[in-house]
């Protein structure tokens, strides 16, 4: 049986939020290559903003320049996200004013109907396959490594003052490891990358809805328009939800 080729299509939207006075997300992504990033900045001043642009950048760079270098494309991500890491690291160590800025990042590198997820930090990916949404990241954050160990409830670390403390993340430390996570996609599947200021403000029973929401073929003829339109709904949704954070999220369909 011959295997079903499967194309991607692509959208994405970012928001300061209603609380923030500037936005440092970032997001990247190239179809021809398969590569899609988001990143989430931290940081006094700009540096928060400093430190995801570098990340998308350095990714989306070692990823494009690299594919053709004959290693194997999830070492070749892995190796993109740690360049990434050295990068930011060494730019703080180069301006004092930038001391201590780092970054989450998540990003989804696809080859055909293989599909590779990285993750640093707690900004996540998630797959709707037949009307049904899962998380595929874990996240490196204080109150979701206490409940995967059975110590806190999901409820308690919704509530929890810690719940915006990260275990790890890129450009604070000279070395970092991500996780690493192998799919292979089906026709349908949606994936979504997202910053928390998307999750926070949403459960996942919404973001499963809005993403499932069948919209109007005669006013949206194509996949692309469909996906920027439910871009558009996860941020406004999650602006009238509260908006504390930025927000970002970035849609990737697999058609067959």
């Amino acid at each position: 049986m011959a295997t079903a080729v499967v194309r991607y299509t692509a959208a994405a939207q970012t928001d300061r939020g209603r609380k923030r006075p500037s936005n440092e997300d970032a997001f990247g992504f190239s179809v021809d290559h398969g590569i899609y990033v988001v990143a989430d900045g931290m940081g006094g001043a700009a540096a928060g903003e400093v430190a995801s642009s570098i990340a998308v950048d350095e990714v989306l760079r070692q990823l494009t320049s690299g594919r053709d270098a004959g290693v194997p494309l999830p070492g070749l991500a892995e190796k993109a996200v740690c360049a990434a890491n050295e990068a930011i690291f060494s730019r703080a160590q180069r301006n004092r004013r930038l001391t201590g800025m780092g970054t989450t990042l998540v990003a989804l590198v696809i080859e055909e109907r293989h599909v590779w997820v990285l993750n640093v930090g707690d900004s996540r990916c998630y797959r709707l396959r037949n009307s049904r949404l899962e998380q595929l990241t874990l996240d490196h954050s204080l109150v979701e490594e206490q409940v995967r160990m059975g110590r806190m409830s999901n409820a308690e670390a919704r509530r929890s003052p810690l719940r915006n403390v990260i275990t790890r993340a890129l450009g604070t430390q000279n070395c970092v490891t991500p996780d690493c996570f192998e799919f292979q996609a089906d026709p349908g599947d949606v994936y979504m990358l997202c910053s928390d200021g998307l999750t926070r403000e949403l459960p996942d029973k919404a973001i499963e809805t809005i993403l499932d929401s069948k919209l109007d073929s005669k006013a949206l003829p194509d996949s692309g328009s469909t996906l920027q339109a439910r871009c558009a709904r996860l941020v406004e949704a999650a602006k009238k939800a509260g908006g504390h954070d930025n927000i970002t999220c970035v849609l990737v369909e697999a058609n067959g």
